[in-house]
């Protein structure tokens, strides 16, 4: 059970890390291209960060329920819960953001990014937080 926790551990450490850059960074930064070449830079960000997040997502979300599955208890299943509110969020919300973005640039869909990607940037430092929490009372 060491060895799941200290996989989920890791690779949310990743995301998180991934997931604080994405919102201080990469979406503001968005609004900074110009709508001329703005569906081009577009494409090559959601080829780019497609490699970058949907391997480690869905690792984390096979982590997240083995662990669960395992554990049995009140934060496994806290942390499994996070995992698929970030993907609701990320599959509700952040995909349909994107598709808009697709043609071309929008006020609405850029700044719509930049306000709702906070939920899982949240949700994501918090499973990180549970998942140090669980893993501390558990060292001797």
């Amino acid at each position: 059970m060491m060895l799941l926790l200290l996989l989920n551990l890791a690779v949310t450490a990743y995301l998180t890390g991934v997931i604080w850059t994405v919102q201080l960074v990469h979406y503001p930064g968005f609004a900074l291209v110009p709508a001329a070449g703005f569906p081009a830079f577009h494409q090559a960000h959601l080829k780019r960060m497609g490699w970058v997040v949907m391997a480690p997502m869905v690792a984390e979300l096979l982590l997240a329920g083995a662990w669960a599955w395992q554990a049995r208890t009140g934060p496994a299943y806290g942390a499994l819960a996070l995992v698929g509110f970030i993907w609701a969020v990320t599959f509700g919300v952040s995909v349909p953001l994107h598709r808009q973005l697709a043609g071309g640039w929008s006020y609405a869909a850029v700044y719509g990014l930049v306000r709702t990607n906070w939920l899982r940037t949240l949700a994501w430092t918090l499973r990180l937080g549970l998942l140090g929490w669980v893993l501390l009372h558990l060292l001797p």
